[in-house]
């Protein structure tokens, strides 16, 4: 059994829905921001659902699945491009049991289910990583590419490493439920 971790009840906010989201996380924009459940966003860590679409009401701009981890410092904002001279942000979408790696910069369209990010890694403008996949630490990936389903990619400019085993969904799932079950308030504070 692993060793739970522990926060203070003060640091970290549990919503209805069993997120847990760090105070010192910057939510920029909440209302355009869906968290799917039991998601743990760590201590400065920025996801700025500020930047959308201009116009008028809610617009979606990052939505993450159920059992993700947002890991500290990392930065999470929609890909922008300009289009016919008209500037514009792009919704992100992030499956479920998603862990995102410290210090990561992410600008991903999407990201598929059972996904692993590394520490410090870039993910470009647009770059859509299947379900499955892994990158790996300190891995850049151009803006525009797409990681295929159960592929672990490495380096800077990334690039394929090896296929990743069928059993990969269950072993991510596994770990991500296991890491949110691990995520404990201090035993005093119960």
């Amino acid at each position: 059994m692993d060793l739970p971790i522990y926060y203070t009840r003060a640091e970290y906010i549990e919503t209805d829905t069993g997120n847990k989201v760090s105070r010192r996380a910057t939510i920029s924009g909440p209302q355009n921001i869906i968290l799917g459940g039991k998601t743990v966003i760590a201590s400065g860590a920025i996801i700025r659902g500020d930047l959308r679409r201009t116009g008028p009401g809610h617009a979606v701009v990052i939505s993450l699945g159920r059992y993700c981890l947002i890991g500290e410092g990392c930065v999470m904002r929609p890909p922008y491009k300009t289009y016919r001279g008209n500037f514009n942000y792009y919704p992100m979408k992030i499956g479920d049991h998603v862990h995102i790696g410290a210090n990561s910069i992410v600008e991903a369209a999407t990201i598929g289910n059972h996904v692993e990010i590394g520490k410090n890694c870039i993910i470009g403008k647009f770059t859509i990583i299947k379900d499955c996949a892994r990158i790996a630490d300190n891995t850049v990936i151009p803006p525009n590419t797409v990681v295929p389903a159960l592929a672990l990619f490495a380096g800077s400019p990334a690039r394929f490493i090896e296929d990743l085993p069928e059993s990969t969904p269950e072993m991510v799932e596994a770990r991500t439920k296991q890491y949110y079950t691990r995520f404990q308030p201090l035993p005093a504070e119960r």
